[in-house]
């Protein structure tokens, strides 16, 4: 076949399809060019998930009559004027290709009445050919009218879902942009039922509220300063702030996690992966959070015009704005983690709880943890000693005096040690209630910050342990490929180790908290974790490694401590920076209310 021109009807459906894939892309176009034109209110309806008909009416600033015809011309735009422009867009829109891309694959009416004309007008476009253009009586500002998407491209409306699954869609897009702007107000009907309203406010708790509900919304702490964000006329630091949840709150995907740039919606897996990394150690593994974050940076330090539904940027120095936002969310949520609670179940529900139902709610132990719920029989301390830096003193504990806590550093309430139960749990009280404290947890969270601090403290790492006599051993080949990959990272965990040819290595040192066990065992245990990738909010091996030995050397559930023991245990937990959770993201104490006790002992009325 020879080389050829398309026809014109050919190449707008060809183009068309790059903006618009679904009933949703149309949606979306068409809310930015409201929120270009200044729209406060913005009004969506649709039919049969958008492809019988979907409308957007808006009260922007509208569309002279005689421009009317030019804003369905491909590349007509009032956005930018020049090439100079592309560097530093401050607009949603700017490619002049949303509305001819529309009207090139259904049948659209525009009703449009500019702010400083005295009547408005229609224009009928079907298949991209002009119909009518004619005078008509309309509100201030823009009505668009989409029938019959894809009626003329048969192949991709065959490719369409289920209306209800295309109404889901155009739901995430205006549900989306209510967020990224919350002093404009969106309504959305489905088949003439209201399914979404946003007060318009300019309040973004207001529309967190509409689109999680009110429960979730009250789970949601603030992140950065609003304020400052929206006074500042231009950023040439990224400025972040919204709102994210507390540990208490997660999903079992990322999809909850929302990032607008100068109020764009934009997909970023590096931001993503910034908000999942500031819960680290706070989230359990597979849980990821519900964060709204709106980043302010200067226009001229990202470029929009990298993909047609302008959803990916790429910034100038992404290492920046990824510190920036991973900074703000993880301050916030240490700063604000609450302690979770014991939820009684209702007293005045007799079948609330089944005979033989234990009061206090059991939790599984996560992450084989060697927890277990059977009160342990006593064994002798002479032989059965606590885990210790060094293996010559069998009877020293391996909770070391604490030093004074640094001013403010405190996250929970101080406690008193009440005894411990089922030798797992410390119980203690507060000033406002009784707490349990997992042993196992808050001790991996005390070693954990110990480890952490020490790596970033000294230059060779983590204290090791030298062996009396260098151990070879044979690692197989499951485990001698991983180890050869990471010998630099165990070494700033604590190891020494050396290759000695094919699966054989020797180990010369061990991490100091673990000198009491048996070296190939420890390290079969810690490359087993890599090589599963257990903890898959860490971001590096190293990571991984230290929540790997802080695991085996936090004191177990099932051992018997002295109340001195207990005492010093919550000592350290409270100079933690974060004492609520263990680094796997498991809850370190539970909370029970005074108000709890009176009410199930019948105190209150």
């Amino acid at each position: 076949m020879p080389i050829h021109l398309l026809p014109p009807e050919i190449s707008n459906k060809i183009a068309a399809g790059e903006v618009v894939e679904r009933p949703a892309s149309a949606v979306k176009e068409l809310i930015e060019n409201s929120l270009d034109a200044g729209a406060t209110e913005i009004r969506v309806e649709i039919r049969e998930g958008g492809r019988r008909l979907l409308k957007v009416i808006d009260n922007g600033h509208g569309i002279p009559v005689a421009e009317l015809p030019l804003a369905f011309q491909r590349h007509a735009t009032s956005k930018i004027n020049d090439a100079g422009d592309l560097a530093h867009i401050a607009t949603l829109g700017f490619r002049g290709e949303a509305l001819a891309s529309i009207a090139a694959v259904s049948q659209i009416t525009m009703l449009a009445h500019h702010q400083e004309e005295n009547i408005g007008s229609k224009i009928v476009i079907h298949g991209g050919e002009r119909i009518a253009l004619e005078p008509a009586g309309a509100p201030p500002g823009t009505t668009v009218i989409v029938e019959n998407l894809f009626y003329n491209t048969p192949a991709r409306r065959k490719f369409l879902r289920r209306p209800a699954t295309e109404a889901s869609h155009i739901n995430k897009i205006v549900t989306h942009y209510a967020l990224a702007f919350p002093d404009c107000r969106f309504r959305l009907l489905n088949e003439g039922r209201l399914t979404f309203q946003s007060h318009g406010s300019g309040n973004l708790q207001d529309v967190i509220s509409r689109v999680y509900g009110p429960a979730a919304a009250k789970q949601m702490i603030p992140v950065g300063d609003e304020n400052s964000v929206r006074n500042a006329e231009q950023a040439p630091l990224p400025l972040v702030h919204g709102y994210t949840s507390l540990p208490t709150l997660s999903k079992s995907n990322r999809s909850h996690i929302s990032i607008f740039l100068n109020q764009r919606w934009i997909q970023d897996r590096n931001l993503v992966f910034a908000v999942i990394q500031a819960y680290h150690t706070l989230l359990m593994v597979g849980r990821y959070p519900v964060t709204i974050l709106h980043i302010r940076l200067d226009p001229d330090l990202v470029d929009v015009n990298v993909h047609p539904t302008k959803a990916e940027v790429r910034f100038r120095d992404p290492r920046v704005v990824f510190q920036a936002v991973q900074r703000a969310v993880r301050q916030a949520v240490v700063e604000s983690a609450p302690i979770p609670e014991i939820n009684w179940p209702e007293r005045d529900d007799p079948g609330s709880r089944q005979p033989g139902m234990p009061i206090w709610p059991r939790q599984t132990p996560a992450n084989n943890d060697q927890s277990t719920f059977a009160f342990p029989p006593a064994f002798n301390r002479e032989q059965d000693a606590m885990l210790s830096p060094a293996a010559n003193t069998p009877r020293q504990s391996s909770i070391v005096e604490p030093q004074p806590p640094t001013q403010g550093s405190t996250k929970i309430p101080p406690l008193r040690v009440i005894g411990q139960i089922a030798a797992t749990y410390i119980v203690a009280e507060g000033p406002d209630g009784l707490y349990l404290i997992d042993q196992h947890a808050a001790h991996e969270r005390i070693l954990y910050e110990k480890m952490m601090t020490e790596r970033e403290q000294h230059d060779k790492g983590i204290s090791r342990q030298q062996l009396l006599a260098p151990l070879t051993v044979h690692m197989g080949e499951r485990y001698a490929g991983i180890l050869a990959e990471h010998l630099a990272d165990l070494g700033r965990v604590g190891f020494a180790i050396e290759p000695f040819g094919g699966d054989t290595f020797i180990i010369r040192a061990v991490p100091a908290l673990l000198s009491n066990m048996e070296p190939q065992h420890l390290l079969e245990e810690v490359l087993e974790g890599l090589a599963h990738n257990e903890n898959k909010v860490t971001s590096t091996a190293e990571g991984r490694m230290v929540t790997t030995i802080c695991k085996r050397a936090a004191i177990k559930g099932g051992q018997i401590l002295s109340v001195k023991e207990m005492r010093t245990l919550i000592r350290q937990l409270e100079e933690t920076k974060s004492p609520r959770t263990c680094p796997h993201g498991r809850p370190t104490m539970l909370h029970l209310s005074a108000d709890q006790l009176a009410s199930r002992f019948g105190r209150i009325q």
